[in-house]
This record gives C-alpha cells, structure tokens and sequence, in this order.
C-alpha cells in the first residue's frame, strides 16, 4: 500500500496520471480526476503572423515519436521514456518563407539614349549585343537596349555604355508597375461610390462648352478592354508597345483607369470626361509571376509616341525607380508644352519617392477619402504635389460592369481630367501656368501652404468650368 502511495504521488508530481497501470500525462487518462495536480502545457507564439500554413497546424504530432504512444498517448515502450517527464513536446510551426524579392531590371540589359552609329558599332566589338533600337522623335537619336557582355557587372557597363557616346545616356532596363492599391470592400448601394466625385464638386457631363476636355489625353498604361460597355463607342485609340511574344497585359487596371477618364455617360462606369479622345498605350507585359511589368525601354517609347501625336497631357497611374533616360525623356516632353500627370504610389507614408512621379517636371497625386482623409497607403513627401478622390472610386471592372477602386492610380485621372478641362478654357497658356491653375483649384486641408501629404491641397473642381 505504501508503494502504491508514493508511486502516485511521483506521478502526480511529474504531470503524469495512473491509467490501467501505466502512467500517462494528466488529462489524456480520460479523467482528470484521478491527477492531483493537472497537467499543464506551454502556449508558444506563432511566428508567421497568424496566417495559415501547412506546416503549422493540423491535429498531427509535431514529434518524431509518434509511433511509441498508443492511441490514447499511453507510453508502449520505445523512444525515451524521460520525454514523459519532461512535459509536451514543443509544437514547432514552419516559419513561413519569405516572398522573395521582385527584380528591379531587366537582368543583363543596359539601354541608352545618345549612341551613333559609330559607337553602338565600337560597343559591338566589345561583346554588347542590340536587342532592339528605335529612333525617337523628343530627343532626335534613337534608344538602344544592349545585351551586357559576359562576366561584365551592370554597372561597369552602364559606364561603358555611356562614355561611347559624348552625350549618352545610359542607365538599366528598370521595371514599372501601375499603382494596383486595393479593392474597396465598401457597399456600393444607392451609387454612394458612383457618386464620390461629388465631394469635389465635379462638374456635370451637361456642364456647357466651357467644361470640354482639350484633347487627345494620352494614358500609359496596361491592356486595355476596347469591348466594356463604359468604352464602346469611345475615341479610343489603343497602341500596344510589347513585343508580340510577350504575354498581354492584365486588363482590370488600363480599363479601370480608361474609363475613369473617359467612360460613356449612359454606361455604369461613367467618366469624368465627356466626349473626350484618348490616345493609350498599353506599354505592359505579363511576367511569369502574373505581374504586369513595363521596362523603362518601352515607358520612353510610349511616351514619344503620346508626344508625338500632339497630346495636351500624359496620365502615368505607374511607378518604379528612378531611371536616368526616363528622368532625360520627362523633360524632353515638358518643354514640348505638355502636362504630365502621374501618381505618387501606394508603398506607404513611410516609403521612398517613386518616379515619375517624383520628377519636377511632373504633377504628382496622391489619393484620399470622401472625407479628405489621406489613403493610408499612399506615399508622402515634398514632391506631393496634389491630393485627389482616390479611396471607393467607382469605374470600370475588366469584363463588364463597374466596382470601387482604391489607390494613387485612381486619384491621377482625376487631376488629369481637371488639366484637360483648363487647358481647354485656357488654350494660350503653357504647361507650367497650367500646372499653377490646378494648384489654385485645390482646397488646403493640411498644414498651410504645400505639406508632405496633401501637396498643395485636394482637387477642388467646383471651379474648373468657370475659370
């Protein structure tokens, strides 16, 4: 009797219960009862944020042991037995894996602005191979894209690239995405979204002559869908710039951002212009990864193609980094007379400037709420030069119908509307005195004067079709 004693209060002390004779954790017994004290475990966070995983859950053990307990968690022998007494087996959860990181560039690739003919011949010899070359009518020379010899660092010859030419440019084949942001949950019922461009007061589609659109608007963006009901019958000239191998562009953001812009009246997807004339160019691939990406190579082209066909502005819902033949071609196009609007990126209050946005030569917009509240996602800084509707913007889905839309991209056109309108109204004035009526036009709700996260103010359009 004694050895019976003191053989459950060993056990008992342990964290173990008696059950038929052998000992067993507390709890796993069938009842608890019989344990003077209870069996209790450790909780261990979960490192991958909370998400799910298949390595992390299930009702499986996590030990290598499984097969030495029964299915009651009774101990049959083998393994060790002291794992009983060291308490539960550490539940271990698979870390998840970081996403791996989006390239930047195209590899191997350098373009250039500014090589003759005798320089592209010296490089040639030097192991760079064309890729592609087109002659650009904002710059008079051609762009190049060059493979990069072997065993060659990018940035050896990108300085090798632009020493063969006095004047050249020369940088990487950098990578843009457009400004995707997000899918607004919020309900749509009753046009609350289809009416959010209220809140600035923008002018109906029977405003009079005065509130016309100069045009033809350029847009760079992806595929578009010429058959959506909001664009059928539209003045809608689509250009596709990608090679034709290339996989096409998704086509939810070129619509969505087409048809903001210039959306049929009588459609579910009205536009803010009407009767306007877009010009755009679908400058996009799709990547293996289902990313739509635009090289720098193909941004410069569709920009001088949008140059040269006369375009009063440029609307760019795209970012990526700074690139020194994208910086040269903005400034070719601003002393061409024309406004280029572009939108600030969706990479937080926190991130770094994205370009074009960035770039002086251009009107950068930022994106808020009905309630002029700024778009959590939207980037900040002093190159913010506007703040516009961006948050349950109500537009074109990709097949057919409309949704709200929340993001930069979507605030840009309608800042680009708004320098079209003035235009119109305005025909003898430059681009930068343009640029100065959209700063008059906006309403300062941040700190006095130009602040980091509204730029000069949001859009006010009350004004546009009377100025």
């Amino acid at each position: 009797m004694r050895k019976r004693l003191l053989r459950l209060t060993a056990a008992s002390i342990c964290g173990l219960a008696v059950a038929n004779g052998d000992l067993v954790p507390a709890g796993i017994a069938g009842s608890t009862t019989n344990a003077p004290f209870a069996f209790v475990t450790a909780a261990h966070a979960d490192d991958d944020d909370g998400g799910d995983d298949d390595g992390g859950g299930g009702s499986s053990s996590s030990s290598g042991r499984s097969s030495d307990r029964g299915s009651s968690g009774v101990w049959r022998g083998g393994g060790n037995l002291l794992d009983l007494f060291r308490g539960a087996p550490e539940k271990r959860t698979a870390r998840r894996p970081q996403p791996a990181r989006k390239p930047t560039h195209v590899p191997g690739e350098i373009i250039a602005l500014g090589l003759d003919d005798a320089a592209i011949q010296r490089l040639g010899e030097r192991g760079f191979t064309v890729r592609a070359r087109q002659s650009l009518g904002l710059s008079g020379s051609q762009i190049v894209k060059l493979s990069v010899p072997a065993r060659m660092t990018l940035e050896l010859a990108r300085q090798e690239v632009a020493a063969a030419s006095p004047g050249a440019v020369a940088d990487l084949n950098h990578y843009f995405e457009p400004n995707e942001g997000t899918v607004q949950p919020t309900p749509c019922g009753e046009g609350r979204c289809a009416l959010v461009r209220t809140a600035i007061g923008w002018p109906e589609p029977d405003a009079g002559k005065a509130c016309t659109a100069a045009g033809p608007i350029g847009l760079i963006d992806t595929a578009i869908n010429p058959g959506h009901p909001a664009l059928q019958g539209v003045d809608l000239d689509i250009v596709r710039l990608a090679a034709d191998e290339a996989p096409e562009s998704g086509r939810q953001h070129g619509t969505a951002v087409a048809a903001l812009i210039a959306g049929r009246q009588d459609s579910r997807a009205p536009g803010l212009l009407r009767d306007a004339r877009l010009i755009a160019v679908d400058a996009f691939q799709k990547t293996k990864g289902d990313a739509d990406v635009a090289e720098t190579y193909n941004l410069v082209r569709a920009i001088d193609l949008l140059a040269s066909r006369g375009v009063a502005v440029i609307n760019m819902s795209l970012s990526g980094p700074h690139n020194q033949l994208l910086e040269k071609t903005v400034s070719l196009v601003a002393e061409r007379n024309i406004l280029q609007v572009a939108a600030a990126g969706n990479d937080g209050p926190r991130a770094k400037p994205v370009y074009p946005a960035a770039y002086p030569e251009l009107i950068a917009v930022t994106a808020v709420d009905r309630n002029f509240r700024p778009y959590r996602h939207a980037a900040q800084g002093d190159h913010i030069d506007v703040a516009a509707l961006g948050t349950g913007v109500w537009t074109a889905a990709s097949v057919d119908g409309g949704r709200p839309r929340t993001g930069t991209s979507f605030a840009a056109p309608f800042v680009t509307a708004a320098v079209a309108i003035l235009r119109a109204s305005n025909p003898s004035l430059s681009a930068e005195e343009i640029g100065k009526l959209v700063v008059q036009t906006t309403e300062d709700v941040g700190a006095p004067g130009k602040d980091p996260v509204f730029g000069w103010g949001v859009l006010n359009a009350r004004e546009l079709c009377r100025s």
